[in-house]
């Protein structure tokens, strides 16, 4: 069953949004932005714009980072007049993953659960298998503008748009396995992003960094441009969807996910949340985390991708 309208019960109020301005945008024209906090969201004619906007902590994933980002999406879901979204980042890259220096402060879903079953099953489902549920299944079509570091949790942002398109200057990793002793993201796309169980294996075995050439010729990607080519390449492949009537835009892309889920891609999201719960409580695995965090580093600086 597709989780696709559930929202986070504030969701939609109104006292989010008391930031209200308008502002003009290179290429485009005026439209309005929401400031949600750590994310925009930003409106204009048919397209709407869901931007990370946290460029001082990599726009990492915090828990609240990740929160709003499912609340920009609801505004797009429920405005009639927003055919396409398009997903991007503020600053010198995409997304860095996880939010490694706020603690366990930015992970308050995470605290929860170990509190209550000294385990983080629920906290782990709660804010990474349905909010990337939500993100795979949303029903209007959604284009990735990728730029820079593009790592672990972010690379999930980057790979399940329908369509994603990298400035010459984008990497991609998972730096997981061998950065933190973790099988992958709380919900591993890889296998089916992939599509090729070789290189997602070499991939994730080694924390391999792929270029946006490499990411392209995978089939991770759709398109690589040069950066100062990035918002017009991402805003005219908007403006051409969103040609297209709404309802038509959103059958095929139901379809499109129907397609997916009836080869097992859902059902895999929800199994490799619950390994990594496991994953969370192995001796060998919890000694990898041990050794990053004793000595300052991030899961990044302990591969050689």
């Amino acid at each position: 069953m597709s989780t696709t309208g559930a929202l986070p019960a504030d969701a939609l109020s109104c006292s989010k949004f008391d930031t209200i301005v308008k502002s003009s945008r290179e290429g485009a024209i005026m439209g309005e932005v929401r400031d949600l906090g750590k994310v925009l969201y930003e409106t204009n004619g048919a397209i709407a714009r869901v931007v990370l906007n946290w460029p001082e902590k990599a726009n990492a994933q915090s828990s609240e980072v990740v929160w709003q980002v499912d609340e920009a999406l609801g505004l797009a879901q429920q405005d009639m007049a927003i055919k396409v979204v398009i997903f991007k980042a503020n600053g010198n890259g995409f997304c860095a993953g996880h939010d490694m220096s706020g603690g366990p402060s930015a992970y308050p879903e995470f605290a929860r659960s170990i509190d209550a079953i000294d385990s983080n099953w629920i906290g782990s489902r709660d804010l990474f298998l349905w909010p990337t549920l939500r993100f795979y299944e949303f029903p209007k079509p959604m284009i990735a503008q990728v730029h820079g570091y593009c790592l672990g949790g972010g690379t999930y942002w980057a790979y399940l748009p329908d369509i994603t398109i990298a400035s010459d200057d984008a990497y991609f990793q998972m730096p997981l396995v061998q950065g933190l002793g973790f099988p992958g993201g709380e919900t591993m796309v890889e296998p089916w992003t992939f599509m090729n169980r070789k290189r997602a294996a070499e991939y994730l075995y080694t924390a391999r960094t792929l270029t946006a050439e490499e990411a392209e010729r995978y089939g991770l990607i759709n398109r690589v441009v040069r950066r100062d080519a990035l918002d017009e390449a991402v805003e005219s492949m908007a403006a051409t969807i969103a040609r297209a009537p709404l309802s038509t835009l959103m059958g095929t892309k139901s379809l499109l996910i129907r397609a997916w889920e009836q080869m097992g891609m859902r059902q895999h999201l929800q199994m490799s949340a619950d390994v990594m719960s496991i994953m969370e409580k192995t001796s060998d695995a919890r000694a990898v985390r041990q050794r990053l965090a004793e000595g300052g580093q991030k899961p990044r600086d302990l591969t050689d991708g």
